[in-house]
């Protein structure tokens, strides 16, 4: 996979507009699904492109930081030959001098080629390193991105299932309507109001008959003390007069 198309879909996937993407979704929660996959695996791809372009840089600058090593080495051999060079052709031995210019000048040499690979390389490793902070950005921006669907899905999932409990409670509240069991229970409530009364009237019946029974008892003592009164009387009737 290009790391170029990886790159791009990077910057087209952390400039979407995810209130956009759902308002325009028929099924916001499958969309929101599929982006969060999308994200990931576009994520992991663009940490291994990542990845082996900060490694490219890091080869570039060792690189670079070896050339200059070389350069200042071969300065510093280049040194040592011409001075070894001036130290013979003062004593007399041009031979031996002319040897160690030709080394002074072998060395310089070397030295301007890595100079030259050095300096060659730098406008690569800053154009690099700009590219790898854009691609760092560009990758947070994603995981941002992520973190933002990943809230939003939880958060449209839990009022999904908050709707669906709703709608069971309210098909359920019809269906009680509909049967209306309370009616039931009001037939009987009747049928034990009905009871309780048929207990009561009986109650008031028994206690009607008792009394009767009572006051039958009560005319029989009135006629019992009637008729002692009536004996008295006649009694007292019967007695002669006393003289």
């Amino acid at each position: 996979m290009a790391k170029q198309s990886i790159f791009g879909r990077i910057a087209q996937l952390a400039k979407a507009n995810i209130n956009a993407l759902i308002d325009g979704a028929e099924n916001p929660q499958l969309m929101l699904d599929q982006l969060v996959r999308d994200y990931s695996d576009n994520i992991s791809d663009a940490e291994s492109a990542i990845a082996e372009t900060i490694g490219n840089l890091r080869m570039l600058e060792e690189d670079h930081r070896e050339d200059v090593a070389a350069a200042a080495d071969w300065g510093n051999k280049a040194l040592a030959a011409s001075t070894r060079a001036d130290s013979l052709r003062s004593s007399g031995d041009d031979a031996g001098a002319d040897r160690f210019d030709t080394l002074a000048k072998v060395a310089l040499t070397r030295q301007l080629q890595s100079e030259n690979e050095a300096r060659d390389a730098e406008p690569s490793i800053a154009t690099q390193t700009q590219n790898v902070e854009k691609l760092k950005s560009g990758l947070n921006q994603m995981k941002e991105k992520l973190g933002e669907l990943t809230r939003k899905r939880d958060e449209l999932t839990a009022r999904a299932k908050t709707v669906e409990a709703q709608a069971k409670v309210q098909d359920a509240l019809k269906s009680i309507n509909v049967l209306d069991p309370t009616s039931d229970l009001n037939r009987f409530e009747d049928k034990i109001r009905r009871e309780e009364a048929r207990v009561r009237g009986q109650e008031e019946l028994t206690a009607s008959s008792l009394d009767s029974q009572f006051d039958e008892l009560e005319d029989i003592g009135e006629l019992t003390e009637v008729e002692i009164r009536l004996a008295a009387l006649k009694a007292n009737a019967a007695k002669p007069i006393s003289q």
